[in-house]
């Protein structure tokens, strides 16, 4: 059964459009803290430590996979914001500190939920009505086009 969902997994991943991408990435940075969280009410550290570095690993990976040319003062301050991530989930672990994954995880929610809007809107660009531009603002602020 783990070998279906794996490859059901890989299939989504390979066929999801680079927005779709990063909402997963967010996605599982959000459950990996939610995890780090019940592993320090059960006073689990081995699983607090795998999830809180699996959580910085992605966050890391979106910080240096920014644009900051074509992204201009937005990746500037994403790459501010993650930073500041980073920094919290070094308290998760070295401090056994759950407010600090949950500061996080507050922070990482607006971004998902926009990424997931912008995965969404990039889904239904494929099936606008003729003369239709595929084109359309990104939730946030953000400026993306087809």
């Amino acid at each position: 059964m783990e070998s279906k969902v794996n490859t059901y997994r890989d299939q989504e991943i390979l066929t999801a459009s680079p927005a779709r991408l990063v909402a997963m990435l967010y996605d599982k940075a959000v459950s990996c803290l939610h995890d780090a969280i019940a592993a320090i009410e059960a006073g689990d550290i081995e699983r607090r430590y795998k999830s809180t570095t699996r959580a910085s690993e992605i966050i890391t990976h979106l910080a240096v996979t920014l644009d900051m040319e074509r992204g201009g003062e937005i990746a500037k301050n994403l790459e501010q914001l993650y930073r500041f991530m980073l920094k919290h989930l070094l308290d998760v672990n070295i401090r056994n500190d759950a407010k600090a994954a949950a500061d996080v995880i507050r922070l990482l929610e607006p971004l998902r939920a926009s990424w997931h809007q912008l995965a969404a809107r990039g889904a239904t660009a494929g099936r606008a009505p003729a003369g239709k531009s595929g084109s359309q603002p990104a939730p946030s602020g953000l400026r993306v086009s087809a």
